[in-house]
């Protein structure tokens, strides 16, 4: 990934934020035709390898899995992102010598893949995406409201993956590369978006 040192986020528990805040992860792999990717929601265990460990499962029918079995791979979580004007810029008004960007923040996860086919892992697997996901809810969902032998034919049309991650890159652009009052003119126009506000907090926190 292009990494503009000013861009760079290393901190470790801010990148396992991010995917956890973002855990529907786009999983891209090398298949016979060229690169395969596919958006998986995945769960982190911080403490099953020296970086951590990313668990999901995915159709049978999804044939991106079939040769998947310790090839490496890359997965990559999106976080916030926004378009950003050079209306918002204090330099414009000073100088007109700007032009529109993106800012947005990402994290990137490498390492082997493990395709599991183990029932009762599946089992686990899917009780605890289910039990993550459905925590915020009123009335939370659970595996076992499903007929036991739905759930079993369920278990029968997908397979395991966990990737080992050997490394992991984060980058926030968000406008730190530009003057201060570039940066806040950025995150008060975000704020008039409705969809702005995660990203006016991140120009905010990095100012």
């Amino acid at each position: 990934m292009y990494q503009p040192p000013q861009f760079r986020e290393e901190r470790r528990d801010v990148l396992f934020t991010l995917i956890r805040a973002h855990p529907l992860g786009l999983l891209v792999s090398n298949g016979e035709d060229g690169p395969v990717a596919n958006p998986i929601p995945f769960l982190l265990d911080d403490q099953a390898s020296e970086n951590g460990t990313l668990l999901a499962h995915m159709s049978r029918a999804n044939d991106q899995w079939r040769g998947l079995d310790g090839m490496p791979v890359l997965v990559v979580f999106q976080g916030a992102n926004a378009y950003v004007t050079p209306t918002w810029y204090e330099t414009k008004r000073e100088t007109g010598k700007v032009v529109p960007t993106w800012n947005y923040a990402i994290v990137q996860a490498r390492g082997r893949a493990r395709v599991i086919e183990d029932t009762e892992w599946l089992r686990a697997q899917v009780n605890a995406l289910t039990t993550r996901h459905e925590a915020a809810e009123a009335a939370p969902w659970q595996v076992n409201d499903a007929p036991a032998p739905f759930v079993a034919a369920q278990l029968r049309g997908i397979v395991g993956v966990t990737v080992e991650i050997t490394s992991l890159e984060g980058k926030w652009k968000v406008s730190q590369n530009r003057p201060v009052a570039d940066r806040e003119g950025v995150a008060s126009g975000l704020d008039g978006r409705a969809d702005g506000g995660a990203m006016a907090g991140l120009v905010r926190e990095h100012l």
